[in-house]
């Protein structure tokens, strides 16, 4: 496929809330350099669409029912590799950019970002470069300075302490990891202190935080038993 062409820009728009299609569609469909070629309420939707409708940039959220954006971008890699995925989401959360990143976003973009700006990004993301909101990067700089600060922690923890920090990122307590491991819970409570003590960190929200920037536990796992 050409890119440096004059053709329209087709785009497929993936959201579960139709105000934000309908922002989006108007935002982009009244202009003559994108034609927009559908849009998808879930991630499975989309899939199908993606492969239906042959677009070059989608436009994707992260949380949707059945399957998140996240998962999505993973799938396209496979099914639909040409395809350019560019994050629009609420959040700028160090864990969803990172996992956009590897799951093989091309951009992120925050939905506050201004129409000319998403317009811009969208021609840009077309013709391979890789676009960021102002925020985003400012997020992904700081995490990547404050890794550089430390060396990762993740490599000192043993087998058995990661597969607690997992399942304690799944939202469950010292007696049920106990249980599905089957120790008991004073050594589970041991290995929770050990886990905190090399990682710096003290509390259940960040070592979960921790667990899904690392990959130790999916996204979508995040307090579920």
């Amino acid at each position: 496929m050409n890119r440096t062409s004059s053709k329209a820009i087709r785009v497929l728009i993936v959201d579960d809330h139709p105000v934000v299609r309908r922002g989006l569609q108007s935002c982009l469909g009244e202009r003559p350099e994108f034609k927009v070629v559908g849009e998808a309420a879930d991630g499975e939707e989309a899939l199908r669409l993606a492969q239906a409708l042959h677009p070059d940039v989608m436009l994707v959220d992260i949380n949707m029912p059945r399957m998140d954006g996240l998962q999505l971008c993973e799938a396209l890699q496979t099914t639909a590799p040409e395809v350019r995925v560019v994050i629009l989401s609420i959040h700028n959360r160090p864990e969803y950019i990172q996992r956009a990143i590897r799951a093989g976003a091309k951009g992120y973009l925050l939905k506050d970002t201004p129409p000319e700006q998403l317009v811009d990004a969208v021609q840009k993301i077309y013709q391979g470069q890789p676009v960021f909101s102002p925020q985003v990067t400012q997020v992904a700089l700081n995490q990547w300075v404050s890794r550089r600060k430390r060396p990762t922690a993740t490599t000192a923890l043993s087998q058995r302490e990661r597969q607690v920090l997992a399942l304690i990122a799944r939202g469950l307590g010292n007696r049920e990891i106990a249980q599905r491991l089957g120790v008991s819970p004073r050594t589970i409570e041991t290995h929770r202190e050990r886990i905190m003590k090399k990682l710096d960190l003290h509390t259940v929200a960040a070592l979960t935080r921790y667990a899904i920037a690392q990959g130790i536990v999916p996204l979508d796992e995040e307090g579920q038993a």
